[in-house]
């Protein structure tokens, strides 16, 4: 069997082993009737999209009872080798018994999910808890004819993910020895495996829990299979239009003619029951007419036929779907539910789809020339690659880059993204050598911590612009359907620059951006000022100077007054001048209108220079009112259709846009030159702070929040290595004395309420009370003092070292996820708003940015004379926090305030912590496509 054994491991494979317990029988302490029954509540935030090795999409889901009916039709057609290798022997048909077994499972100690491609099930991997309850065996087998697809590995994260949320912390197999490429297979998922032999079988065993390596192993399998569903869209074999027309203006009569006026040139068939010639070429009345196989398929026909039409497709095997039909989500409830049907029904069939109310899909690649739009021509070939949710901003966003003279890589319109997202065009981008530079417009957010993910990891290589409004993720656009933030305002702004990209508030912007990030990047932020007018000079030079750029040199005496052949050498020995100095990363030159010198023959010039250079140039040509003569764009401008032949240069209207846009790629090159650091790691015990939690967990009801006690809230922390500093409830002096031996002198009293704790301003904290004599008359004053205000109870603490109150916040956002928060306690958060936000996993890189992102944070680095703070210690306890809130998300908030850093070392003054039901997050150790 192992010469006839698949060659690429684990995904390939039937199987890992047999069906054993740790006694050698069949199932394990999870068999019904060992904790309750099988068949508890259906996990159904466990089902879940997913794409394929080969960019197709199929269903995963928990098995359930009415399985057993197909998963014997799974059975019956695998190999005899298949077999043997599943279950150590061979069994034509499985019993009775064993299918109840096998489709009847708790959800807890037994756990099985099946892989899907309509109603055929493709490939079943299983665990059965052992013994010992933080251990389980796991068995896969996948359909001999889908074996090499990456099901296994599928199967796998989504075992794992399932078994940590139910405290399984270690995985084991048998295998036999003839299976010996399966051996490598858990190693290549990035766990560290250990191997046993024993009594003729091998034995491996690994822990689940996700590691650096096994999150690099998923995301790199992710990458590659969305990578290619995406490509399956942008260069199909074969395109059918269905809903082709010949009504001049209607949707389909526009795709059809644009396909083919475009250029494809692979077979492009149109679909309509009532036309028997569509623009000179033969019409089929159905999909399943058509002579040949389709890849691509554009629906064009009226809303309520859309759902059968994407039936048919998927039965015929089509791969994607572009749908411009509209009318769904933005008709509301059963709008929604009728697209996520056709969703749930295109990915069943291994389809992906587009839209609805898509504007179409551009490809300018010369060997496939894609223009499944609505623009009339092939938009011009270049390196920008575009993607819009909104189909009127995408025309927008389109016509602006036209405007322009930018070219395409590739255009997306996602219209409703009901399935295809700008995370999957990312993918795709990451790998795809004709694009230079990513624009994406955003309404909403699917899952912003997978885009984070993405979106870093591309912006490495590429620039990735941005534009969204300043609503996103506040509140839905219509036709979509995500999740919406209540995360504290700019938290969502600080994941963007936390990923790397540049983020602009519109349209135009991002086309401005987008003129230079498609050339040479500026290797820092020094730049030179040259112009024809000091005036003009000293304008530009204050707003580069505004946007944080350093202006080393301004030349404001550039003379063209001579006449253009005189003119052009001088300014194209000026620009080398400046271009040349070492210090200069960057040059701006905004030329005002100047007789007898042309703006074309400028840009011309300035262009041949600056490819002369290897440096940044951007111009400006301010002034000009001769409405025929283009000042912005890349000019000169090139050929439509065509690559430009020859060198351009971004160039503006206003020197201020000009620069506003040369300082955004600035601060992108200089994120691209930090060093991010490893993720931020520390020692933990993450089980004993589970059990904390879960112990809370059991007094929660619903939506409802629970707050630890300072006693657990303590606990947990420590958990963490996050000390607290210990304090004392108090209602009377006595008491509080009390409490004062038992901490040692001297100590604070502070109010207990909310509202007053920390307002020193009102005489609600007493600091350093050093003798029984002093607490007993601070502690009556106090309590005379507050009554007005409710101040009744209060705490008496030690004494923590003098330094500067800082506060950490984490919270468990429906959007974002875990979101932590810093600033320095007081007016800089609670009035001017002066946090930094990040979403976890944080990296070392991340960490330290925090901690200096707020505009008061230069306190905590020596200020008016003082001496610096302890900020590694500080550094050390935010990468804490966001561990704690990273791993457990049922912690719904966090906060320490006040945290007060000194000279050396901090104290945890504060802790409140509550715990909740956590919504699923959206981005996990596991592959899944997000219904959007």
């Amino acid at each position: 069997m192992a010469d006839s054994a698949p060659t690429d491991a684990f995904d390939e494979r039937s199987s890992t082993g047999g069906e054993r317990s740790a006694s050698g029988q069949p199932g394990g302490p999870g068999l019904p009737g060992a904790h309750g029954a099988a068949g508890g509540a259906y996990p159904h935030h466990w089902e879940a999209d997913v794409v394929l090795r080969d960019g197709a999409t199929a269903h995963l889901r928990p098995i359930r009872p009415d399985d057993a009916e197909a998963l014997q039709e799974f059975h019956t057609h695998q190999s005899e080798g298949s077999i043997y290798l599943r279950f150590f022997s061979y069994k034509a048909r499985l019993t009775n018994e064993e299918l109840k077994r096998f489709s009847e499972v708790d959800y807890h100690d037994r756990v099985a999910f099946i892989i899907l491609i309509g109603d055929e099930i493709i490939g079943v991997g299983r665990y059965d808890r052992l013994t010992d309850p933080s251990e389980a065996e796991v068995a896969f087998n996948i359909a001999d004819h889908h074996q090499g697809r990456g099901l296994g590995s599928i199967l796998l994260e989504h075992l794992a993910a399932a078994a940590r949320e139910n405290h399984i912390r270690r995985f084991t197999a048998e295998v036999l020895p003839e299976n010996r490429k399966m051996l490598t297979v858990f190693a290549e998922a990035g766990y560290a495996v250990k191997r046993q032999f024993d009594d003729g079988v091998i034995s491996v065993a690994f822990e689940i829990d996700p590691t650096e390596k096994s999150r690099a192993v998923m995301e790199s399998r992710e990458h590659r299979a969305e990578s290619r569903s995406i490509l399956g869209l942008l260069a199909p074999s074969s395109i059918a239009v269905i809903g082709a027309s010949r009504t001049w203006g209607t949707l389909g009569f526009q795709l059809l003619e644009h396909i083919v006026e475009g250029g494809f040139g692979g077979p492009v068939y149109a679909v309509n029951p009532e036309a028997l010639e569509l623009g000179g070429m033969m019409a089929y009345g159905r999909l399943s007419e058509v002579p040949g196989p389709v890849d691509l398929a554009i629906i064009a026909v009226p809303y309520e036929e859309v759902p059968g039409v994407v039936a048919e497709c998927g039965a015929a095997g089509v791969k994607g779907a572009v749908i411009a039909s509209g009318g769904f989500a933005e008709r509301g409830e059963e709008g929604l539910a009728r697209q996520r049907e056709i969703v749930r029904n295109a990915r069943s069939h291994g389809m992906r789809v587009v839209g609805p109310e898509s504007l179409g899909i551009v490809n300018t690649d010369p060997d496939v020339r894609l223009n499944a739009s609505l623009a009339p021509n092939l938009p011009r070939q270049g390196s920008l690659g575009l993607f819009s949710q909104s189909a009127s901003l995408g025309v927008a966003l389109y016509a602006a880059a036209e405007r322009r003279n930018l070219g395409f890589s590739s255009v997306f319109s996602a219209g409703n993204r009901a399935d295809v997202s700008g995370n999957d065009l990312m993918q795709y981008w990451e790998d795809d050598v004709a694009t230079g530079a990513v624009g994406l417009y955003f309404e909403s957010f699917g899952n912003p911590r997978k885009f984070s993910r993405i979106s870093r990891r591309l912006a490495r290589s590429k620039p990735v612009i941005v534009a969204k409004s300043e609503v996103t993720g506040l509140r839905l656009p219509p036709g979509h359907s995500v999740r919406t933030t209540q995360a504290p305002q700019g938290a969502l702004d600080a994941v963007l620059r936390q990923s790397g990209v540049i983020r602009v508030g519109t349209v135009e912007e991002l086309i401005d951006v987008a003129q230079i990030a498609v050339g040479a990047l500026p290797a820092g932020p020094n730049v030179a000022v040259l112009s024809n007018s000091l005036a003009l000079a000293r304008v530009v030079s204050d707003t580069a100077e505004g946007e944080k750029l350093n202006v080393v040199v301004a030349v404001g005496d550039l003379d063209l007054s001579q006449g253009q052949s005189l003119a052009l050498p001088q300014l194209r020995r000026r620009l080398a001048e400046l271009g040349a100095r070492a210090d200069v990363h960057a040059v701006v030159v905004a030329l005002l209108p100047t007789v007898g010198v042309r703006v074309p023959a400028l840009a011309q010039s300035l262009a041949e220079g600056a490819e002369a250079l290897g440096k940044t140039v951007v111009a400006a040509f301010p002034g000009v009112l001769d409405r025929r003569v283009e000042t912005e764009g890349l000019l000169p401008a090139p050929e439509h259709g065509a690559a430009a032949v020859v060198p351009s240069i971004p160039s503006y209207v206003s020197a201020g846009t000009a620069v506003s846009a040369l300082a955004a790629v600035v601060r992108y090159s200089e994120w691209l030159s930090r060093d991010q650091g490893p993720l931020f790691e520390a020692d933990a015990d993450e089980d004993a702070a589970q059990a904390i939690v879960a112990q809370a967990l059991a007094q929660v009801e619903g939506t409802d929040l629970v707050q630890l006690d300072a006693h657990d809230a303590a606990r947990l922390l420590a958990c963490y290595g996050i000390t607290v500093l210990p304090s004392r409830p108090v209602a009377t002096a006595d008491e509080a004395v009390k409490a004062a031996e038992e901490l040692g002198w001297p100590v604070a009293v502070k109010s207990a309420a909310e509202n007053l704790r920390a307002r020193l301003d009102l005489g609600a904290v007493r600091l350093d009370v050093r003798d029984p004599a002093d607490l007993r008359a601070e502690f009556d004053q106090m309590r005379r003092s507050l009554a007005p205000y409710g101040g009744g109870h209060f705490e008496v603490q030690s004494m923590a070292p003098v330094g500067q109150a800082c506060v950490i916040r984490a919270i468990e956002d429906p959007l974002l996820g875990p979101v932590i928060s810093f600033g320095l306690a007081g007016d800089a958060v609670s009035l001017l708003d002066d946090w930094a936000h990040r979403i976890t996993p944080l990296t070392t890189g991340d960490v330290a940015e925090m901690v200096r992102s707020p505009r008061t944070s230069v306190k905590l680095f020596g200020h008016e004379g003082l001496p610096a703070l302890d900020v590694v210690a500080l550094e050390d306890l935010v990468g804490r926090v966001s561990l704690l809130k990273d791993r457990h998300p049922e912690v719904s908030l966090l906060e320490l305030k006040p945290v007060v850093v000194s000279g050396e070392g901090l104290t945890v003054l504060a802790a409140h912590v509550s715990v909740g039901n956590a919504a699923q997050r959206m981005d996990s150790a596991r592959r899944a496509l997000i219904a959007q």
